[in-house]
């Protein structure tokens, strides 16, 4: 009778568990799967979450290795690596971290530019744009960031050359007290936390297939940057999504006025 309650659970748990993983669409892993659990309650051990996951043959999705995208403006006076590879930060809006990449729809492309939070990694702006616009499309994002936050504070942005080597972009930053971080050219370890974002966002969006409409495009990557914000459990937070990891921060922030 008890082995007959044991592999009742068992059952139960691996249901639960595809449900899981089939409600993030295949991403998640042991450890987002265990996390979103006992986020619900469970008190379950990882080690039992992986050994049903083997047992069911429930896999999460694998990045792929992100192809260099970026091609250095010589012209362009570069600005310091004030971050030098340390993606911490302590506070909310302290450090930003700004990237731009392209999303191949048919024959054609879509740029991207996202403007993230290193201590939240909450997205705070972010904008999409044809190729004869990408010029633009970095400021946008920049812009969409302080809209969200509302405030004008320092912040070091790691940046990548080409239009974040511009002189309007340079001058929008200027305007608005934020210091400018710039790694090495090609490095991926120089702005790790935008890779990383950016093979996230692609391996979750289209793993088995390539976008063929703009319109579908732009809506699929606004619905999982929503997702991403709100719901996608980040392993930097302790398995907590950027909205809930920032709760504290803004309640502390409110009490700060308050006095």
């Amino acid at each position: 009778m008890a082995r007959e309650k044991r592999q009742a659970a068992e059952d139960a748990l691996g249901v639960e568990i595809r449900e899981v993983h089939t409600a993030h669409k295949g991403t998640y892993g042991v450890r987002r799967i265990h996390a979103e659990l006992r986020g619900f309650g469970h008190t379950v051990n990882r080690k039992r979450v992986e050994r049903l996951m083997r047992r069911h043959g429930i896999e999460g999705g694998h990045l792929r290795r992100r192809k260099r995208t970026t091609v250095p403006n010589r012209l362009a006076p570069p600005a310091p690596d004030l971050v030098q590879g340390d993606f911490f930060a302590a506070r909310l809006d302290e450090k930003w971290c700004g990237d731009i990449t392209y999303v191949q729809v048919g024959s054609s492309w879509l740029y991207l530019a996202c403007v993230i939070d290193i201590c939240s990694r909450r997205v705070l702006g972010y904008s999409m744009a044809s190729p004869h616009a990408d010029r633009t499309c970095h400021r946008r994002a920049d812009d969409g960031g302080r809209g969200t936050r509302r405030q004008r504070r320092r912040s070091d942005l790691p940046r990548e050359p080409g239009p974040y080597t511009s002189a309007a972009f340079a001058q929008v930053c200027d305007g608005f007290g934020i210091r400018r971080s710039m790694g090495r050219v090609g490095s991926r370890y120089d702005n790790a936390l935008a890779e990383s974002f950016w093979q996230g966002l692609k391996k979750e969006t289209m793993p088995q297939r390539l976008f063929t409409t703009m319109r579908q495009t732009r809506l699929e990557i606004f619905q999982w940057l929503t997702y991403y914000n709100t719901r996608r459990r980040h392993s930097a937070l302790n398995y907590l999504s950027p909205a809930e990891f920032e709760q504290p921060h803004q309640r502390g922030r409110k009490l700060t006025l308050a006095a």
